[in-house]
């Protein structure tokens, strides 16, 4: 294998493991004495328990365990820990808190709360043992709709909640924002929802617990996007112990999307039951449970305004947000609608004054938390769908009122008024790069050749800024004594994306050492430092620190290989990966020297042996990746259908480390993003029922659904890290729903004076606009 080098379009490494069957996911673990757990769930979105009977179910046949919630009293069990940074209301008072136990204790609050926890000896026998269990439940009013829940004589979920309001949390200058909108000449507003998506990762969520009761130290297997991140929850704010009382493993992992970086029950319920019975204890959600338990996504209204002056420019933008969080503060539930993605807002104009005001807001419903872009698929969704509307209106056009309103590269490092500072772009020439590919020019041809055909054909774009990493990684890199290897040890946890291929390019590239030598380590607390996937961060700052780290041993080696070859430090030139002196043929390997390094004697006086090396990448500035994507579609006005002819995305994403692995990481977004704007729609009905629980019902896209993504970048070099990269992980699935939601409104528009749909613009839903039925957003 050859040496790998930054910018390659190298093939991904692990494929070949991966698509020849030998993956080693958390599902393909079997221990030796392992049970097997299922958990029994509300039927009802609001209830109180009024009695619990487990008698039959302990004595039904291979039953081991059953749980429930007076056990988790009783044990002392912690609740699932809302672990998000402050959001307070504009009151200063901070959001309020709820207690999410493993089993529900007196109330569920959504349908598929946890109720109780049976372990057997097989999964039928602890299914048939949950359907002895006898649960007296009283029915509860529910909420369920995002604004409705917040209106007067709504079903209240929690006491401390008035009005189902969480928070009433604001950003930006307020007075600045109105002062804008009293001298504006024009007021254009924009009322929206972001549709609730379900994640549905390829792999389930999957768990397994094995407790040695010698060693009082219990093993989890998961699911995960770096177990670190779940560790010190489960054993501090859950158990109520020392961490290393605890080790968690991730093995390979079939998606994430942001739902598996997250603690959830189960995960709890199978390492306290396997504490309790001394063998191994396995969960793994079935679909239908996974539509249940799964953190959800999205689930947004908004009523966004801005305010221009006479020549379209932007003075102000107010926005005022009802973010569903369901029925419990997840994980990081508050943080995701508030200060994970508002910032984004302002999105890649120079607009003065901006003010935000997000109400959380309790439903009976899955909680919501991360997914692929975590709020700011959300913000920039809202700012792309206003602007477009504002183009419309003052008859400029969609690409027009763009430009007139774009920040320039001489405004940059630019300081935005929601507090981030955008350092590198070209944001006109990219939108023009991606006019030019999608022959924007030549579309209105296109329209009424389509025409001619009984087509409704439109054309959208979206031009998005994303920020990103900004999330501490550290990198450990150990030599093999005995053999020509170096391991790379990282806490974040590839689930699809390549990171395995990535880190080795970028050590090959920097120690010069052919990748077949270079090996990866990842999801193990007790051999990994502490990290985690999230926030497109795991190249922009993992791969940061694999660099560094590389960058540290050559520098430690050449003092190293100096004092072995008896010249000065300034002498040692290092390249391919091999230390030489200069003008000499003098040399040492890295291999070679990192042995030599673990003898003290061939060390420099005072010198710590050995060439293994760490480096903490503490460097929290963000990246900001941006891009224009454009979409064209026709829709068939008989059935409503959509068909997308084209999509060009042109990304401005930095320095490349891997093309091959870029592209990929952008066509997989644009398909979740197509799938949410055309095709993926959450129902749940005035009582709490979820209506789109299966794949029966809820309709994810499927390949005849997309086209092929024709991708290219037009890269501006960032300069607030070390490689110059801006992560791409979540940049389609931002770029692409204002994007196809803009294409339909043209289609529309010229024929029926539409202008705007909401997401999921369905066949059904678009059939009854065109025919009458059904009047636009």
């Amino acid at each position: 294998m050859a040496k790998f080098g930054i910018g390659q379009a190298v093939k991904r490494t692990e494929d070949l493991r991966l698509l020849s069957g030998q993956g080693r996911y958390t599902d393909d673990l079997s221990l030796p004495g392992q049970t097997q757990a299922f958990v029994l769930r509300s039927p009802y979105a609001h209830a109180r328990i009024t009695s619990i009977d487990v008698t039959d179910a302990k004595a039904a046949p291979g039953v081991l365990l059953v749980l429930t919630g007076a056990d988790v009293q009783a044990d002392g069990l912690g609740p699932v820990p809302c672990i998000s940074p402050p959001v307070n209301s504009r009151d200063g008072s901070p959001y309020t808190p709820t207690d999410r136990p493993a089993l529900a204790i007196d109330t569920v609050r959504h349908v598929g709360d946890p109720v109780a926890l049976i372990v057997a000896e097989t999964l039928n026998q602890a299914r048939d043992a949950a359907e002895l269990i006898e649960i007296d439940y009283d029915e509860l009013p529910t909420a369920t709709d995002t604004v409705g829940a917040t209106k007067s004589g709504a079903a209240q979920i929690w006491p401390a909640a008035a009005n189902n309001v969480g928070f009433d949390w604001e950003r930006g200058d307020q007075a600045a924002t109105e002062a804008a909108f009293a001298k504006a000449d024009r007021v254009v507003k924009l009322e929206l929802v972001n549709n609730r998506v379900v994640v549905n990762s390829m792999e389930p969520r999957v768990a397994v617990a094995d407790h040695d009761t010698a060693a009082n130290r219990t093993t989890v297997y998961v699911s995960s996007q770096g177990p670190h991140f779940m560790l010190g929850q489960l054993a501090e704010h859950v158990f109520k112990v020392d961490p290393s009382e605890f080790r968690m493993m991730t093995g390979d992992v079939g998606g994430g999307f942001g739902m598996k970086i997250f603690l959830y029950p189960e995960q709890i319920l199978v390492t306290w039951a396997s504490r309790k019975l001394g063998r191994p204890v396995k969960w793994n959600a079935d679909r239908t449970e996974g539509f249940m338990s799964d953190s959800q996504g999205r689930d947004n209204v908004t009523i966004a305004e801005m305010a221009l002056d006479k020549d379209s420019h932007f003075l102000g933008l107010r926005v005022t947000t009802y973010a569903a969080l369901g029925a419990y503060n997840a994980n990081m539930g508050p943080f995701i609608p508030t200060l994970a993605g508002t910032s984004m807002l302002a999105g890649l104009y120079k607009t003065p004054a901006i003010y935000v005001n997000v109400k959380g807001v309790f439903t009976n419903t899955v909680p919501t938390d991360a997914y692929r872009g975590a709020g700011r698929p959300e913000a920039i969704y809202v700012i792309e769908r206003l602007v477009d509307k504002i183009g419309r209106e003052t008859g400029l056009g969609v690409d027009e009122i763009r430009r007139r309103n774009f920040l320039q590269p001489s405004d940059l490092p630019y300081a935005s008024p929601l507090g981030e500072t955008y350092d590198s772009g070209e944001f006109t020439a990219l939108m023009e790069a991606g006019m030019d590919a999608a022959d924007w020019a030549g579309f209105e041809s296109r329209r009424a050749a389509a025409k001619a055909n009984g087509k409704l054909r439109g054309i959208g774009m979206s031009t998005y800024v994303e920020v990103c990493g900004g999330i501490p990684e550290t990198s450990k890199v150990e030599f093999a004594e005995d053999s020509d290897e170096v391991t790379i040890f990282i806490g974040t946890q590839s689930n699809g994306q390549g990171h395995e291929t990535s880190y080795i390019q970028i050590m090959s590239d920097r120690l010069g050492v052919d990748a077949e030598k270079i090996k990866v380590v990842q999801g193990d607390t007790d051999r990994t430092p502490n990290g985690m996937t999230g926030g497109s961060a795991s190249v922009t700052s993992g791969g940061v620190a694999v660099a560094k780290v590389s960058e540290k041993i050559i520098e430690k080696g050449r003092q190293i290989a100096a004092h072995i070859m008896e010249t000065a430090t300034d002498d040692i030139e290092y390249a391919e990966g091999t230390f030489t002196v200069a003008g000499t043929d003098r040399r040492m390997s890295v291999f070679e020297l990192a042995r030599a390094a673990n003898d003290p004697a061939q060390l420099p006086d005072g010198m710590e042996p050995g060439l293994n090396e760490t480096f903490a990448n503490d460097d929290l500035k963000p990246t900001y990746p941006n891009g224009c994507h454009i979409c064209e579609i026709e829709i068939d006005k008989d059935t409503g259908n959509v068909d997308i002819v084209s999509y060009r995305a042109v990304d401005d994403f930095g320095d490349v480390v891997n093309p091959l692995l870029l592209a990929g990481q952008v066509h997989g977004g644009v398909a979740q993003g197509v799938g949410q704007a055309l095709f993926e729609r959450t129902v749940y009905d005035d009582s709490g029922q979820l209506l789109s629980g299966s794949f029966m019902d809820y309709t994810m896209p499927r390949a005849d659904n997309l086209p092929w993504v024709e991708f290219s970048t037009r890269n501006v070099r960032c300069v607030t890290n070390h490689l110059g990269i801006k992560g791409s992980g979540e940049a389609g699935t931002i770029g692409a729903p204002p994007a196809v939601i803009s294409a339909i409104v043209d289609a529309l528009q010229p024929d029926y004076g539409l202008i705007d749909v909401d997401m999921p613009a369905t066949p059904n839903y678009l059939w009854q606009i065109i025919n009458g039925q059904r009047a636009a957003a």
